[in-house]
């Protein structure tokens, strides 16, 4: 069986703007399917939600979008009406619960991570990465299996800044797993990055989840409840079954990494 790592982000990588509580914080979640559901059951099931509520076509298909959907912009604007928006959120709730799917986030606070490391400072997307990579061919290990890794592109210059980011790992390894663990389990030295326009369903999950993911490791972080709301919704549908964990049910450095 051959699986694929999709990646969305939240933040930004500037230390910059580490300082400013809105930008303090850099996730990368990535959702694992297995390439063959993907093809059989995932995206039709993806296809048939955008054809019944939005009127997706072939030609011109609707690109689910966290931000858009939340702010009912185009083509997402069906959900103004009340009715059509809980009917949508029940199906989404229940896609997330019955799609077969695993997922390992990574959270790290730049400015925790500006001010402990004063002569060390990894780039932060870079850092993000590297984690998210080692969890990914470890959980691979476990399943005996292989893969590849695919993120939404970005554009010209900072696709080229992923790829290499994600070639350094494949070839370095990390400070915890040899060069020759990522060349067993990935079966591509080469990050592939793919526009949202491709109409990508694990891109669009993954999407999806990331903020949701994000906010639920934040908050126990913060020792607080997960969010009283959609996300929250979508975060309990993951702490419940799709979080990568340990041999003994163990979330916590597995499925959810804070950094540093």
């Amino acid at each position: 069986m051959k699986y694929r790592l999709y990646i969305d982000e939240v933040g930004n990588s500037d230390l910059g703007a580490s300082n400013d509580p809105n930008h303090r914080y850099l996730s990368l979640t990535g959702v694992i399917f297995e390439l063959t559901y993907v093809q059989e059951v995932v995206f039709q099931q993806v296809e048939d939600l955008k054809k019944r509520y939005f009127n997706s076509h072939p030609d011109d298909p609707v690109i689910l979008h966290r931000k858009e959907i939340v702010n009912k912009r185009p083509p997402f604007d069906n959900l103004l009406d009340p009715t059509i928006e809980e009917s949508f959120n029940k199906e989404i709730l229940s896609l997330m619960t019955n799609l077969d799917y695993i997922v390992i986030s990574v959270v790290i606070d730049k400015l925790e991570h500006k001010n402990r490391y004063q002569t060390w400072r990894s780039d932060p997307y870079h850092y993000c990465l590297k984690i998210l990579i080692e969890r990914y061919v470890l959980w691979l290990k476990e399943q005996r299996s292989v893969g590849d890794v695919m993120a939404e592109s970005r554009g010209g210059k900072e696709d080229r800044r992923l790829k290499d980011s994600f070639e350094r790992v494949y070839q370095n390894g990390t400070e915890y797993l040899k060069s020759e663990m990522f060349s067993a389990y990935l079966t591509s030295r080469q990050l592939k990055v793919k526009l949202k326009s491709n109409n990508i369903a694990g891109l669009q999950i993954a999407d999806l989840i990331a903020h949701p993911s994000y906010r639920a490791i934040l908050a126990h972080h913060n020792h607080e409840n997960l969010p009283d709301n959609f996300g929250g919704k979508v975060a309990w549908i993951l702490e419940c079954s799709k979080y990568y964990r340990s041999s003994s049910g163990e979330v916590d450095g597995y499925g959810q990494k804070w950094l540093p």
